[in-house]
């Protein structure tokens, strides 16, 4: 993966979740309180939106840290992606997927913890 592909599926989060935030709190009102999962909701967008800054934050490393990067990403997909579905169907056994992307955020986390200070040409490749 290249830095300008990395700043380009970055940038598709950021606008997705904002896009996501507005249709949730404008489109999608009447579900989200018939359902009551607004507060679903607005979660699934604060992690999706902070994740996809750090998705651009790594994007301009030289070089790319795949590993955190891959896992942010994988993060938003599950962990947001199932709180989304969540909010808008109401089925509450999507919430026993949400754990398997939040996992994948603390990885994300962790990986930038254990190879800070590293050199970065060691962490591209790995």
């Amino acid at each position: 993966m290249t830095n300008t592909l990395a700043n380009r599926v970055a940038a598709l989060m950021g606008l997705l979740a904002v896009a996501l935030g507005a249709f949730g709190a404008h489109g999608l009102k009447e579900i989200l309180a018939r359902h009551e999962t607004a507060a679903i909701w607005e979660k699934a967008v604060f992690y999706h939106f902070i994740h996809a800054v750090m998705l651009f934050v790594l994007a301009q490393r030289q070089p790319l840290p795949r590993g955190p990067w891959l896992s942010f990403l994988i993060g938003i997909v599950i962990f947001s992606g199932s709180l989304y579905l969540l909010a808008v169907t109401n089925v509450r056994a999507l919430g026993a997927i949400t754990p398997i992307g939040g996992v994948s955020l603390i990885v994300g986390w962790a990986w930038l913890l254990v190879t800070a200070g590293r050199n970065r040409s060691d962490d591209a490749s790995k």
